[in-house]
């Protein structure tokens, strides 16, 4: 396993740092571009997603959910292919289109992306998603009392 604290190729680190912006905007078409065919998503929980036209999906899905969510770099290290970013994500659960502040959430994350020919082969998510949790568990309650 290679060691984190080597130099890394500016290019790597501006291909993940690419990503995070594409990430930011929304843009699924340039996260597919950013993607290896094989990507792979692993997030906090150990899931696996395995493809970039299902991973496509699951951001369009990611960001319905989640229409403002956004990652914040404080830090990149590396070594090789491996760019390790560190920083925050936040963004506000909705179920229904609307931004409420009371479903705003953030939490410190840790991004693990191995980038191939330029492009982003896995990208690893490490943030404790209880935050997100609870305000999705919160979600049947909300819709028994608009009844």
């Amino acid at each position: 396993m290679p060691a984190y604290n080597g130099r890394m190729s500016d290019s790597v680190e501006n291909v993940a740092r690419a990503f995070v912006n594409a990430i930011n905007r929304h843009d699924l078409a340039a996260l597919a571009d950013f993607m290896t065919t094989e990507h792979r998503f692993i997030d906090s929980l150990g899931n696996v997603v395995e493809g970039r036209d299902k991973m496509r999906a699951a951001w369009a899905g990611y960001f319905r959910m989640v229409p403002d969510y956004s990652i914040a770099i404080d830090e990149a290290h590396g070594s090789g292919a491996v760019v390790v970013l560190l920083g925050s994500a936040q963004g506000t659960y909705s179920s229904d289109g609307q931004l409420r502040e009371e479903n705003r959430w953030q939490t410190p994350a840790a991004l693990r992306a191995v980038i191939a020919d330029g492009k982003v082969a896995e990208w690893r998510v490490y943030a404790d998603n209880e935050p997100m949790r609870r305000l999705v568990a919160r979600r049947p309650a909300e819709m028994r009392q608009r009844n």
